[in-house]
C-alpha cells in the first residue's frame, strides 16, 4: 500500500459517498487508475464496505449505555452469550475482552425505561451471565471517524 492508496482510504473514510471523478481529482490521478486501485483495495479487503452514519435520535436510539459484563469463564457460556448478542438488535457493538470485565457492550435504545427493560428482560437472562455493569453515556465526546491510515 503506496501513500496514494491511504490517501484514497482518508478520502473515503472522510466521505463515502464521493464519485470516483471527485476522488480521482482529490488523491492526484485519472479516473480509471483511481478506480483500479479502489476496487483492488475492496478485493484485498481493506475497504470492507460502505456505511450510512445515521443520527441515534432520529432513529430513536438517543439513549447508549456502556455495559460491562462478565460471563462465565467456560467455553460453552462464552459461545452460548456471544451467539446470543447476535439476536439483540440494541447490542449495536460487543466485544470480548482479556481480563476483567469479560466483555464489553455498547447500547443504544430509547430511553432509561427502554434499557431498564433490556437489561432486565434480555441481558440479566442470558446464559452464564455473572455480573451485569452499566455506564450511562453523558457525551459523547469523540465520533468515531474512521481509522488513521498514516503516511
Amino acid at each position: 500500500m503506496d501513500a496514494i492508496d491511504r490517501d484514497i482510504l482518508r478520502e473515503l473514510q472522510a466521505d463515502g459517498r464521493l464519485s470516483n471523478q471527485e476522488l480521482a481529482q482529490r488523491v492526484g490521478l485519472t479516473p480509471s487508475p483511481c478506480m483500479r486501485r479502489v476496487r483492488q483495495l475492496e478485493q484485498d479487503g481493506v475497504i470492507q464496505g460502505y456505511r450510512a452514519v445515521i443520527s441515534p435520535e432520529a432513529v430513536d436510539r438517543g439513549f447508549e449505555v456502556l455495559v460491562s459484563v462478565e460471563v462465565r469463564r467456560d467455553r460453552e457460556a462464552v459461545e452460548a452469550f456471544e451467539a446470543a448478542l447476535q439476536d439483540i438488535p440494541d447490542v449495536i457493538e460487543a466485544y470480548r475482552l482479556f481480563g476483567s470485565p469479560g466483555c464489553l457492550l455498547r447500547i443504544a435504545v430509547a430511553d432509561l425505561r427502554a434499557y431498564e427493560r433490556l437489561w432486565i428482560e434480555k441481558l440479566t437472562a442470558l446464559t452464564g451471565i455473572t455480573e451485569v455493569n452499566s455506564q450511562i453515556i453523558m457525551k459523547r465526546i469523540k465520533e468515531p471517524n474512521g481509522l488513521p491510515v498514516g503516511h
